[in-house]
């Protein structure tokens, strides 16, 4: 029998995640040289920095090239960032590896068809209410808040629960 998605989650040791459409709105202004202008939601900010912190691995893979990408996941201690990744199955791999990890044990969020590859491999397939349609078909769990709005927060703290992580002082 399949396990439910709140039954996965105490197995997560590992999260990745699309930017465009996950970590910041599908909908983003261009600067004038023609760069998009991604927002950053400070909440998914916050559980990201906490989960690295708690020895989380995590990884960034988008098909973006921005330095602002770069420099906002460092900024939260997140070292595996993989950038201009238009087939991001390869950098999904070489990163699970890396680090010693299971596709059973990761977590991965996104939202386009560029995702669905990683999607259909990892333990916990998750997704934002906006998501597209197909991308929802395949995941384990549709968040109820949309790419940018708190998405990540949302899977990463049911992570967290579900381990008694969540809520404490933590002194660093």
């Amino acid at each position: 029998m399949d396990k439910n998605f709140k039954e996965l989650l105490p197995a997560v040791k590992g999260f990745a995640f699309d930017i465009d459409g996950v970590l910041s709105t599908q909908t983003v202004p261009m600067s004038a040289d023609g760069i998009p202008m991604r927002t950053a939601n400070i909440k998914d900010g916050y559980v990201l920095q906490l989960a690295v912190k708690l020895g989380y691995k995590i990884a960034i893979i988008t098909g973006g090239k921005s330095d602002a990408i770069k420099k906002r996941y460092e900024g939260l201690g997140i070292t595996d960032i993989y950038m201009g990744q238009a087939t991001k199955m390869g950098a999904y791999t070489e990163w699970r590896d890396a680090n010693a990890l299971n596709d059973n044990e990761i977590l991965y969020m996104g939202d386009d068809i560029p995702d669905l590859p990683i999607l259909k491999t990892v333990g916990v397939a998750t997704c934002p209410s906006d998501a597209c349609t197909d991308v929802k078909e395949v995941c384990r769990y549709i968040s109820p808040f949309k790419g940018g709005e708190c998405c990540v927060r949302d899977v990463v703290e049911q992570v967290l629960r579900s381990k008694g992580q969540w809520g404490h002082d933590h002194s660093w």
